[in-house]
């Protein structure tokens, strides 16, 4: 299939969150996102070099999980292309929403499973003022410590991954990097693009029962030197470590998870200079067998990497 860039990245995810005041401290004074505003019920968060007002938007909520996640058309034609698509898919319209404070009206859509999307073209570009002013002026702000890059992907989940295959190539004109095909011909995981970074966005099963869940934001560290600090950090911070740093054998990141307050997974990655150049790039199978392998190297993956997700799974009553 030909390459597609009506979409040019990802822009921003919302996060929910059930304790927003410690969610907002992790974020900022912890994990290293800068606060760009704020309101009653959500705060707008940036890593140091993501040239929009936001790429997080953590919202106020009586759960946690994913409220919505954002893409960035490449022009006012692109995204009206993609719109049609999208109207023509099959899939479930939302429809034209109002903008945020961070961009203009977006489109917004769902997935099979619960997840809703929105793309747009009219951005607002942070502009920093005071100590914030970086001194290069090829980069978007000022940073201190070990603070993350930018926004680099998510993990969803869903209960069918060729599905979620299928409605990624048709509504964003993705493209898949990686897939794990399992012993019984399931697609288990795909690993999408819209550009030349190995992914923004990935899919795995869902284990746990839920609809709509979120696995993981990733945020992009310059150097894994800057993650083993980001260890030390959430160390003396009481933040739950749950796995790494390792490094990954599918898409070969260095890597380190943790749950924010609320119970949202949180990644800090690094991939090296890895890039998808190739216009004509085939998707690397991994075999169920060399999944179960585990990492690149690191400590066997933790059993709660495959079943916790947000928002949590209420248990059945009996």
């Amino acid at each position: 299939m030909e390459p597609c860039f009506d979409i040019a990245h990802l822009a921003h995810v919302e996060m929910y969150t059930d304790k927003f005041e410690e969610s907002l401290d992790f974020f900022t004074r912890v994990y290293g996102l800068s606060l760009s505003g704020r309101d009653e019920n959500s705060a707008w968060l940036r890593a140091w070099d993501d040239y929009e007002f936001h790429s997080l938007k953590l919202t106020r909520h009586h759960t946690t999980g994913v409220g919505h996640i954002a893409y960035r058309a490449s022009s006012p034609e692109a995204l009206e292309r993609r719109v049609k698509a999208i109207e023509a898919s099959g899939y479930t319209v939302i429809g034209w929403v109002e903008g945020d404070r961070g961009h203009g009206r977006a489109f917004r859509f769902e997935d099979p499973f619960g997840h809703v999307f929105e793309i747009y073209w009219d951005t607002v570009r942070y502009r920093p003022e005071g100590a914030d002013v970086p001194a290069l002026k090829n980069t978007a702000s000022a940073f201190t410590g070990a603070a993350p890059r930018r926004i680099d992907h998510l993990n969803l989940l869903s209960g069918d991954v060729t599905e979620f295959r299928r409605f990624m190539e048709t509504c964003l004109g993705s493209r898949v990097t990686e897939i794990i095909r399992l012993d019984n011909g399931r697609i288990g995981g795909c690993w999408f693009t819209v550009n030349n970074k190995t992914y923004d966005l990935a899919c795995t099963e869902e284990h746990g029962g839920g609809h709509g869940r979120l696995h993981h934001v990733t945020y992009a560290t310059d150097q894994r030197e800057d993650i083993l600090r980001a260890a030390d950090i959430f160390l003396q911070n009481g933040v739950h470590i749950e796995t790494g740093p390792h490094k990954h054998a599918v898409q070969g990141t260095f890597f380190l998870y943790v749950w924010e307050p609320a119970g949202n997974r949180v990644e800090l990655a690094n991939s090296g200079a890895r890039l998808i150049l190739a216009p004509d790039w085939e998707p690397v199978v991994w075999t169920q067998a060399e999944r179960l392998k585990g990492q690149a190297w690191g400590l066997k993956t933790i059993e709660t990497f495959h079943t916790h997700g947000t928002p949590p799974v209420q248990a059945k009553e009996h």
